[in-house]
C-alpha cells in the first residue's frame, strides 16, 4: 500500500505561533488585561473560536455573540497584517529537505491544520507546490484531538488512514493522529508530546533514511 504524509503547519513547517501570540496579546490589551507567552502555550493546535474562549476566561471577560464574532475577526485581521511579509526565511530548518525527498519518491503530501490561513502562508513561503491536498480550519467542523482533519486529508490523498504518517507539534494533534490510527511523529519537546510514536526536536534530526523506512513499512 502507498503511504501518505500529513504535516501540521504552525510549529512544524513554519513558526507562526509568534504572530498568533502578538495578535491575541493585542486583543487582550485592548480588552484591558495582559496575555503572556506562557498562557499562549494553551492555544497550540486549538481552533480560533476555542482560543478566544480561553482568552476571555483568562481575562475574566464575558462577551455577547456580536462582540465575540467581532473580536474573532479583529484578531484575524491583525494576524494577517503580522504575516503579510512572511517569506521562505520563516520555514523551519530542514523541512524542505524532507518535502523534497517525499516528492522525489512520488509520496503524496497533505497539510492538516487548524489554521484558516494555511494556503496563503504556504504561498508566501513558497511551499504550496509540494502539497497534493490542503485540509485546514475552513474544511473541518471538529477541532483536534478529533481526527477529522487527518481523516479528510487521507481521503483527499487517496490513502488509507493507517498508511499515513503525521507530523505534529501539539498534544491535541498527536492525539488526533493516534485516534486516526496513523503514525504520529512529535516535533518538539518529547516530555510534552509523550503520546507520539516518534519524537524529534525538529527536522534537522530526521534523516531521509528514517523517512525511507516509514515509506517501506
Amino acid at each position: 500500500m502507498k503511504k501518505g504524509f500529513i504535516f501540521d503547519l504552525d510549529g512544524v513547517i513554519v513558526d507562526t505561533a509568534k504572530y498568533h501570540y502578538l495578535a491575541w496579546k493585542k486583543l487582550a490589551n485592548q480588552l484591558g488585561f495582559e496575555f503572556t507567552e506562557e498562557q499562549n502555550e494553551l492555544f497550540k493546535g486549538v481552533s480560533r473560536k476555542r482560543c478566544l474562549e480561553i482568552l476571555l476566561e483568562i481575562g475574566k471577560r464575558e462577551a455577547t455573540q456580536e462582540e465575540f464574532d467581532k473580536w474573532m475577526i479583529d484578531k484575524n485581521v491583525d494576524y494577517l497584517e503580522f504575516i503579510k511579509n512572511m517569506d521562505a526565511s520563516e520555514i523551519l530548518p530542514d523541512v524542505p529537505k524532507i518535502l523534497e525527498y517525499l516528492k522525489e519518491n512520488n509520496i503524496p503530501i497533505a497539510l492538516g491544520s487548524a489554521s484558516k490561513n494555511a494556503k496563503p502562508i504556504l504561498e508566501k513561503v513558497g511551499l504550496l507546490p509540494y502539497f497534493d491536498a490542503i485540509v485546514d480550519g475552513n474544511h473541518v467542523t471538529k477541532a483536534k484531538p478529533d481526527p477529522e482533519v487527518f481523516l479528510l486529508a487521507a481521503k483527499q490523498l487517496g490513502v488509507h488512514a493507517d498508511d499515513c504518517v503525521v507530523f505534529e507539534d501539539a498534544v491535541a494533534g498527536v492525539q488526533a493522529a493516534n485516534a486516526a490510527k496513523m503514525i504520529s511523529i512529535g516535533i518538539g519537546d518529547k516530555n510534552v508530546l509523550t503520546e507520539a510514536q516518534f519524537n524529534f526536536n525538529d527536522f534537522t534530526e530526521i534523516s531521509t533514511n528514517f523517512i525511507k523506512d516509514l515509506i517501506e513499512k
